[in-house]
């Protein structure tokens, strides 16, 4: 079996999951293509499925769903039939209805989807001060990501003829999901910026942005195009990108979610099949 595996990973944890999947499923003599679709000039490249028998796609969850440009890169394909898998990385808040969602479009692209899973991963924010599931994934995460990938490649062998069922959906509109991801600008309040620190320019916070959002000359982020997903800080070598400090937002948020530091660590990856 050759199987395609994309990402999409601004601070990493995606990545770190996608590389334990891959090298398991490869442990199991599955051929296996990895595509970092984070940059948008990865995602302009058009794929043919052609030559896979298989397809599986990662990406962190935002604001309830898998970031806008990886629901817009997902329907430029042509799933033709073949069976897929997707998994997603949080950091430790809300996660419906993005199975659901993501299945949804995928099915509409032609995918057979067989399987899900969902990992812990250090929040996009902790960059800015909060404390959410820091540390994650872990061990845990990543044995669960082995058991992910066994199971799923039985399911695209043929060896298991199941297919993912029903997944929780939610009662919001389009409309208020797409209002909803334009929240975390209420808390992201400045966007990654130099703030006229000199750099080497080595021009990886701008190549590695999924929106062309970043100019590393001007060492700003252009408002209008900045997902937040923070890429370009968490990849800067030189680290002179800065956001602003959201430390007083962190209590908030634990209130608001009724949840605590103690009960976010606690909570442990899942495999949907």
């Amino acid at each position: 079996m050759k199987l395609l595996l994309c990402y999409f990973s601004a601070t990493g944890n995606t990545s770190k999951v996608a590389k334990v999947i891959g090298d398991e499923f490869r442990r199991l003599r599955v051929e296996v293509e990895e595509k970092d679709i984070t940059p948008q000039s990865e995602r302009s490249k058009k794929i043919d499925l052609e030559p896979y028998q298989a397809f599986v796609i990662g990406a962190p969850i935002f604001s309830w769903r898998a970031p806008r440009v990886v629901r817009e890169w997902l329907r430029t394909l042509d799933g033709r039939g073949k069976k897929c898998s997707m998994f997603f990385t949080y950091g430790g808040f809300q996660v419906p209805p993005t199975h659901a969602s993501t299945k949804q479009i995928l099915e509409e692209q032609g995918f057979v989807v067989v399987s899900s899973a969902e990992f812990l991963g250090a929040h996009t924010f902790n960059l800015g001060g909060w404390r959410a599931v820091e540390g994650r994934p872990d061990e845990s995460d990543f044995d669960v990501a082995k058991e992910y990938a066994q199971a799923t490649h039985k399911r695209l062998a043929g060896e298991d003829s199941g297919t993912l069922g029903e997944m929780e959906k939610t009662l919001h509109t389009e409309e208020q999901l797409d209002s909803i991801e334009t929240f975390r600008f209420n808390i992201l309040t400045q966007l990654p910026t130099r703030q006229g620190e000199a750099c080497s320019l080595c021009m990886i916070c701008e190549e590695s942005c999924p929106t062309g959002a970043m100019n590393a000359e001007t060492g700003e982020a252009e408002s209008g195009k900045c997902i937040g997903c923070l890429a370009c800080v968490a990849k800067c070598p030189e680290d002179v990108l800065k956001i602003n400090d959201m430390s007083d937002n962190w209590a908030f948020k634990l209130e608001m979610e009724k949840v605590t530091e103690k009960s976010l660590k606690s909570k442990k990856s899942k495999i949907y099949l």
